[in-house]
């Protein structure tokens, strides 16, 4: 039960630095304060969703895209975060909503690589010195 709750940490933070760092960085991607955590959690239980979803039927339809599955199924997280509420708004044509799903779907991989290392370095080193202490 831990385990799940601090993946799902991981993946709501890293959700949430993804769409951060797409706004700070990408002209026409807009986060709202009051919207923010709605459009996070929104992107994230699509984005769970959809990846399993997407990687079963490009396997079956077509295995070339298996590769830019994620880069799929973090465009269409973007596209119903962005539909469902006010929190996330991409405009100014195609290239934005390319660019915010690059950047989105990298900053997301390192986070969810990097953050458990921060997140359970504590449990690592307890676990490490537990029984030499003893």
């Amino acid at each position: 039960m831990l385990r799940l709750l601090i993946r799902t940490v991981i993946f709501l933070a890293s959700a949430a630095l993804g769409l951060l760092v797409a706004s700070w960085v990408i002209d026409g991607v807009n986060l709202t304060v009051t919207g923010f955590v709605v459009a996070v959690v929104v992107f994230t239980v699509a984005q769970a969703i959809l990846a399993p979803f997407i990687a079963k039927t490009a396997a079956r339809y077509a295995p070339a895209l298996l590769g830019g599955i994620g880069l799929v199924s973090t465009f269409v997280a973007l596209l119903i975060a962005s539909l469902v509420g006010d929190g996330l708004s991409i405009t100014g044509g195609v290239v934005p909503w390319i660019l915010s799903a690059l950047v989105v779907w990298l900053v997301t991989a390192l986070a969810t690589f990097l953050l458990p290392m921060f997140f359970l370095k504590e449990k690592v080193e307890e676990r490490r010195s537990g029984p030499a202490k003893r």
